[in-house]
């Protein structure tokens, strides 16, 4: 039973940080989630307003690479030695999944145009400077940036040579 709440917790967040802004554009409305949760303080659509929306995009691109579900815990820990903090296969497993999702994506059909990630080199991030390293290569600030890949740098070159 609980599983089932989790779900459903999942697809009303996803409704609040993604649907709000796509079903409108996808399916002419808002996700049924907001509009039963606020009622009659969320907009209404026009039935032509929602044909007027509906599909009203020629290419949608989504900029994502970070969740609320689960973090990768990658603070800059200086005292690992270096064989440690370049094996990172937690993202090795996060590259795999989500490029596995995205060809069952381009199977079923969707017209994929390109994928980047997120990021080739560790580097300076907005909110947290550089205490995260998201990048696939390790750069070693104290020492004249000498670059070093990552595990998930070793994989990702092997997997885009089968392709």
């Amino acid at each position: 039973m609980q599983s089932i709440y989790n779900e459903n917790a999942a697809r009303r967040a996803l409704d609040w940080m993604l649907g709000w802004f796509l079903d409108p554009i996808t399916y002419g409305n808002y996700p049924r989630s907001m509009r039963s949760l606020i009622g009659e303080r969320l907009p209404k659509f026009t039935r032509e307003q929602s044909l007027l929306v509906k599909g009203s995009y020629d290419f949608l691109g989504l900029n994502y690479y970070t969740t609320n579900y689960a973090r990768i815990d990658e603070f800059n820990n200086s005292t690992l030695p270096l064989e440690q903090q370049l094996a990172d296969y937690t993202r090795i497993d996060y590259y795999y999944r989500h490029l596995s999702y995205l060809r069952k994506a381009i199977k079923d059909g969707v017209n994929v145009k390109g994928y980047f990630a997120w990021s080739l080199l560790d580097n300076f991030e907005w909110s947290s400077g550089y205490t995260v390293r998201f990048g696939i290569n390790y750069v070693d600030y104290k020492n004249g940036l000498k670059r070093y890949p990552k595990q998930s740098a070793v994989w990702f070159k092997s997997f885009l040579n089968k392709f």
